[in-house]
């Protein structure tokens, strides 16, 4: 792999771990009633942690845009579905909270999922 590639995909992966980070500081700050920004309550912390660790070791960063989009689910029953309610929460708000990070990430899913109908589509006709 060039450099190049590597520094784009590290760069990609902290971008993942930054919205992630974000959206789990808004569902606990909303949920939990935590007032400090920055500050975590330590269930959303050990979710966050969890979440940076999985990112961090993810194999498929270089094709894959977010984990809800990856074919494989590394993540614990448990903590999958804790990601998911915090997803479900704080994805409708971030317009408001962070409206940049929104629409990138609204961009990038549907370029995702065009994608993928594209390659479906490819392996179908063949």
């Amino acid at each position: 792999m060039k450099k190049q590639d590597s520094l784009k995909i590290e760069k990609k992966r902290k971008k993942e771990q930054l919205v992630v980070s974000e959206m789990i500081a808004l569902y606990c700050r909303k949920k939990h009633g935590v007032a400090s920004k920055g500050e975590l309550c330590p269930e959303c912390k050990k979710l966050c942690e969890y979440a940076q660790a999985r990112s961090e070791h993810c194999p498929f960063m270089e094709e894959k845009t977010f984990c809800a989009n990856c074919r494989v689910h590394c993540y614990k029953p448990d903590m999958r579905e804790r990601i998911r309610e915090v997803m479900r929460f704080s994805g409708p708000r971030m317009i408001w909270y962070h409206p940049g990070m929104a629409l990138w990430h609204l961009i990038s899913s549907k370029c995702e999922k065009n994608r993928m109908k594209k390659v479906q589509e490819k392996g179908i006709r063949k």
